[in-house]
């Protein structure tokens, strides 16, 4: 049982002196001797996507439409219902109800529905 207390102190103490250490930016080295530094990732490209849906909601105020869509493989989504924002050009002219086909701008887990075509 002492060899554990021990154990687990000397652990702790570990541990508590590696938080105060700094990380360093890696750095490689190809063979012409040449150093490059490692690069931050760049911001999220935004995709542009396509869906099939039915609209279950619009809220005006917000900028938002909500729409029950199929699945949309750029996006690696499934079919799900979700609200995106929405210019006043797109939720003043749509309708619950209405089926509708989609262009979406996705940025991140967000989306904004940049264009809409109700189907009949």
């Amino acid at each position: 049982m002492h060899y554990l207390r021990l154990s687990l102190a000397l652990g702790l103490a570990g541990l508590t002196a590696a938080c105060g250490q700094k990380v360093e930016t890696p750095v490689s080295s190809e063979t012409t001797g040449s150093i490059e530094m490692a690069m931050a990732p760049a911001a999220a490209t935004p995709i542009l996507a396509k869906g099939h849906g039915t609209v279950t909601a619009i809220d005006k105020g917000a900028g938002t439409i909500t729409l029950a869509h199929g699945p949309i493989p750029e996006a690696k989504w499934p079919a799900m219902t979700m609200a995106f924002k929405a210019a006043p050009a797109i939720t003043d002219t749509a309708q619950v109800g209405d089926k509708v086909d989609f262009n979406l701008k996705i940025a991140g887990s967000a989306g904004e529905v940049m264009a809409l075509t109700r189907q009949p």
